[in-house]
């Protein structure tokens, strides 16, 4: 399935697991969360994909603390496409609707809870052909602890982006991929500046929707998944109003200057690599331990590197959740539910720390509750701290 998922399903499980209606946990803050759709247009700069574009256009998805309500369930994805992140991928074992069928947490377009210019806002950037939709869980869970949270959809990045009219772009940017530095450097590059123009709309004079007007722009920071993760790198070093980023299992692409970088941030993956140590060949990845190495030692700020024992590639995201919930088997040591409880957790605690100022023992050193994380700790000083 997305963002890494295996194409193989078990028939028997799949068959099984036809009539269920996948859903997402709920989150564990004590706040009630709303969700809204924006469909925001950058005129300033052509879309890099499609030619004759003149345009950048983005579908964003803001979550964020609301008032109790019993209004309709915030969608997944649509329809149109569920079925072009599974059939693009060679899924065939379950409805091709599915995903759109799952169950969220959060309210559409609920009343926003708190004062204006309080909260503190998460740019969450998701894989290469994934939709903003793939963090979902953790966007709630976020949202209901407080945070305001924007997941962008990087426009031909995904196998399938609907907008407000029916239109659905694909993933025209597979076309020009290539096993090489420029086209992923292309790429972060541009979600860069996807990110910086959704900063400037949502914290602009007149936001664009009632959840917007919630966001200290004071108090910004980033994560993201695979090639959303190393866009993390690319966003902080280009945008002086994100304060600390979060890497979920990417390689990085862009280069870090030989001053470094200072302001925090958090790899959080796969035991693939450990910093300040050989590291072996990564199947289907193209030297991501020379990045990683070099980029660990040009961080200088606060950082941390953890690994999470039996984790593989979509384990960061919902997306192992609901193949264990569609009965489709991606290899993984441990539940989609138990990954997501530990992404959920880790993300948190560096957000409060680095965005409320409210420390956080848990990212100081291993913790029982969660004994499949390890802190990688780099073996010379001048690795950094």
């Amino acid at each position: 399935m997305m963002g890494g998922m295996g194409t193989s399903a078990d028939a028997g499980a799949a068959q099984a697991a036809r009539g269920r209606t996948p859903s997402l946990p709920e989150p564990t803050g004590p706040c009630p969360v709303g969700a809204t759709s924006l469909h925001l247009t950058d005129a300033s700069r052509p879309d890099p994909w499609a030619a004759g574009v003149d345009v950048r256009e983005l579908m964003v998805s803001l979550w964020y603390p609301a008032a109790p309500s019993d209004g309709r369930p915030a969608r997944y994805m649509t329809p149109a496409e569920s079925e072009l992140q599974l059939t693009t991928r060679g899924i065939t074992g379950v409805p091709p609707d599915v995903l759109s069928t799952t169950r969220t947490n959060a309210v559409s377009d609920a009343t926003p809870a708190g004062h204006q210019g309080s909260l503190p806002l998460v740019v969450l950037s998701p894989g290469f052909t994934s939709p903003r939709s793939a963090l979902t869980a953790l966007a709630e869970d976020l949202a209901s602890h407080g945070y305001v949270v924007a997941g962008i959809d990087h426009t031909y990045e995904s196998f399938a982006t609907a907008f407000p009219n029916g239109r659905v772009t694909t993933c025209l940017a597979r076309q020009a991929r290539r096993r090489g530095t420029e086209f992923f450097e292309k790429v972060v590059a541009g979600r860069a500046a996807d990110v910086s123009f959704v900063l400037d709309e949502l914290t602009g004079a007149h936001p664009p929707c009632p959840g917007a007007a919630l966001i200290d722009p004071s108090r910004i920071a980033m994560a993201g998944h695979s090639l959303g993760g190393a866009a993390a790198i690319a966003a902080l070093l280009t945008d002086s109003r994100l304060r600390a980023g979060i890497d979920m299992d990417g390689s990085t692409h862009a280069r870090i200057p030989d001053e470094g970088l200072a302001r925090p941030f958090l790899f959080l993956g796969q035991p693939h690599y450990t910093p300040g140590q050989p590291s072996p060949p990564i199947p289907g990845k193209a030297g991501p331990a020379s990045t990683w190495e070099r980029d660990w030692r040009r961080l200088t700020g606060w950082k941390r590197w953890l690994v999470v024992a039996g984790a593989v590639h979509a384990s960061f995201t919902d997306l192992a959740l609901l193949a264990d919930q569609a009965g489709i088997d991606i290899g993984a040591g441990l539940s989609g539910a138990r990954s997501l409880d530990i992404t959920r957790a880790y993300v948190r605690a560096f957000f409060d720390q680095h965005l409320r100022d409210e420390p956080r023992s848990l990212l100081d050193q291993p913790s029982p509750r969660y004994p499949e994380v390890t802190f990688c700790s780099p073996k010379t000083p001048s690795l950094g701290r």
